[in-house]
């Protein structure tokens, strides 16, 4: 997989910042003006990206009242066909939407799932495409994405390792290596204890890709942590208020949370800094703080340099520590006053 992949002009590498995404998903509550106020709020936080979900209720399940089409956790008593057809984003706001995000500098794409909304996606020219986690499993629909040669994060969170081959794979077949795998647990909120951080490197070392994180836990640290894991892309839910309501506000940061989520990123960015150990030039210039050897009391010339009257003390301007036993016993070539410094020009050979 590619080391360096671009959407837009953002690129996203190891060396680069962290793409920090605010999925918008169904926290508009279908209203077009508080979707664009997500928008405006989620650049004002400093997301890099919108992600949208690209789907109807037709086209992501059917109208079934049976047991198997009964969703669970937060949404249970809802049939799976009447959450999607609450929490869908209209088709028709997503191009306006796109270009409401593009002119105010964010980059906006999507999670479609299934064929005809890569369709749809593909004729408003977005610049990367999202495959949440319970579609990694459905080859035809990656494989039509792969093959279009855009970026592609996969999310892994109900995927076992071979359905991460076998995606990757089949991405590879099409000749498309911008694949960026987002460790996610597919829970809503998901408990901490699931996320298991150490994946991250893992999946990295193993698929040899770009890794980051989609989180659904409640609170900023996971994501921050995940940066120091080696997470290049952060996926978290946004909305305005979580007491709007809406399928995902439960698990959804408001605008001053991700604000703050984002400055914690950008500063553990920085921290995390070089792999070579070198001081940098501040702390270089802080070493005359440390210790060295001094005259601690007024030295005669001849007389012999004791534990009383050399020391190691602070500042570190004098002679190393490490030749305090070398010089214990000689005697001094001349008068040396309290405070003085230690050199070996004031030792008699």
């Amino acid at each position: 997989m590619e080391d360096r992949i671009f959407i837009n002009n953002t690129e996203i590498s190891q060396e680069s910042k962290t793409y920090i995404i605010a999925e918008m998903s169904g926290n508009h509550n279908q209203d077009f003006n508080r979707a664009k106020k997500i928008i405006d709020e989620a650049k004002q936080a400093g997301a890099d990206a919108v992600k949208l979900q690209t789907y109807t209720a037709d086209t992501i399940t059917i109208d079934c009242d049976s047991d198997l089409f009964q969703a669970g956790g937060l949404w249970k008593g809802k049939t799976l066909y009447d959450l999607y057809q609450e929490a869908y984003t209209p088709w028709e706001w997503q191009k306006d939407l796109k270009d409401y995000a593009n002119s105010i500098g964010l980059d906006c794409f999507s999670s479609p799932f299934d064929l005809t909304a890569i369709d749809f996606l593909e004729n408003m020219n977005v610049p990367a495409y999202k495959i949440a986690s319970f579609e990694i499993n459905d080859i035809p629909f990656i494989r039509k994405i792969a093959r279009i040669g855009k970026p592609i994060m996969i999310s892994t969170g109900i995927a076992f390792l071979e359905d991460i081959e076998l995606a990757l794979r089949t991405c590879e077949e099409e000749g498309n290596h911008q694949v960026i795998l987002l460790k996610c647990v597919s829970e809503y909120p998901a408990p901490f204890e699931d996320v298991n951080l150490n994946t991250i490197p893992t999946l990295s070392n193993t698929f040899h890709c770009i890794t980051g994180l989609s989180d659904h836990t409640l609170g900023d640290e996971i994501a921050v942590a995940s940066v120091a894991m080696g997470a290049k892309v952060i996926e978290k839910h946004f909305t305005l208020r979580r007491s709007d309501g809406g399928p995902d506000c439960e698990f959804s940061m408001e605008p001053e949370e991700f604000a703050i989520m984002t400055e914690k990123i950008r500063h553990v960015e920085k921290a995390m800094g070089s792999a070579e150990y070198k001081l940098p030039e501040r702390q270089i210039r802080e070493r005359k703080g440390s210790r060295s050897l001094f005259v601690v009391k007024d030295i005669c010339k001849g007389e012999v340099f004791t534990e009383e009257n050399v020391r190691s003390i602070r500042p570190g301007v004098g002679m190393h520590t490490k030749y305090y036993e070398d010089i214990l016993g000689k005697k001094a070539r001349i008068d040396l006053k309290k405070g003085t410094p230690m050199e070996w020009k004031y030792v008699s050979e």
